[in-house]
């Protein structure tokens, strides 16, 4: 592997569920995918924590664009302090990979970002869009240290003068990769679905995922962020009775939302109520999901 070509892309997260999505859809289009990671099988062995060691790890390379989806995360968070970890890696493995990617002479930093940035809260009826909602507003206490990460995040990547940065802010994931430990999960009678009560949240396919990143390599505006998201939300119980439908799994025993107080993230999760807008990035990304919704996907990976 030559990682000193313009078409090469260092890829912070390349072991995880959505690196995997994203590597796929850059080699299609012709990138080399340099991962960087602390595991074995990372071309490039780092700690975005390890600051010195980072630096080390990536001098001498040449890169055009580097791609942050690196969490801290190894299963879906329960409680709020299994976020934690992930909240310090936004924060300050941000700051240190965006000195790796002036090191490595990047040209574009392309950062995964989420829809919950918005805030954890019932929004009603009213349909999010990048221009008209605020971005990890201060003011909740409860999940300020997770806005303060996502907030942090994005603003050491857009808010760069000397790299083009953009973030894409991705509903919840489903598909390949990460639909199948859910359905292990409802087989054994270990999900319950919570009722929505006409709640919603947004949803993307991970390999919609992916092909967004690809798509912003060289697409988009410099400092402008994309919601990523499909043209149907749907609330979490709703989901978890689309995917035990699809994998004929037993039927989830429906539960009201309060019972899901003990693992406080859930909680804070199904009982936020957001509608995101994807229009931004049709127009200007050139992406729209493969599907409306999930129950495409869904059939397709349950056939496989």
């Amino acid at each position: 592997m030559d990682m000193n070509e313009t078409k090469n892309v260092l890829l912070a997260g390349a072991s995880g569920v959505l690196g995997r999505h994203i590597t796929e859809a850059l080699t299609r289009d012709g990138y080399t995918v340099v991962g960087l990671g602390r595991g074995a099988g990372a071309d490039v062995r780092a700690d975005l924590m390890d600051r010195d060691g980072l630096l080390r790890a990536v001098d001498g390379l040449k890169v055009d664009t580097v791609v942050h989806a690196a969490t801290a995360l190894r299963e879906a968070p329960m409680r709020h302090k299994d976020v934690f970890a992930t909240d310090d890696l936004r924060l300050t493995g941000t700051k240190y990979l965006m000195e790796a990617a002036r090191i490595v002479g990047a040209r574009r930093v392309i950062s995964e970002s989420m829809v919950f940035g918005y805030g954890y809260r019932d929004f009603g009826d009213h349909v999010i869009t990048e221009e008209a909602d605020p971005y990890a507003p201060i003011g909740d206490p409860a999940v300020e240290r997770h806005l303060e990460g996502m907030r942090v995040k994005e603003q050491l990547i857009l808010g760069d003068p000397d790299i083009e940065g953009i973030a894409l802010r991705f509903g919840l994931f489903y598909g390949a990769g990460g639909t199948e430990s859910f359905v292990e999960l409802l087989r054994k009678r270990k999900i319950p679905a919570v009722a929505d009560q006409g709640r919603v949240l947004p949803w993307v396919d991970l390999a919609d995922a992916g092909r967004a990143v690809a798509l912003a390599v060289e697409g988009g505006r410099a400092g402008e962020a994309y919601n990523i998201v499909d043209d149907t939300p749907m609330g979490f119980g709703g989901y978890v009775k689309k995917v035990a439908e699809a994998f004929g799994t037993p039927k989830p025993l429906t539960v009201p939302a309060w019972l899901m107080r003990p693992v406080s993230y859930v909680h804070r999760v199904v009982n936020t109520n957001m509608r995101v807008s994807n229009a931004k990035a049709r127009a200007g990304l050139g992406w729209a999901p493969s599907h409306p919704g999930c129950t495409e996907t869904l059939r397709a990976l349950a056939a496989k």
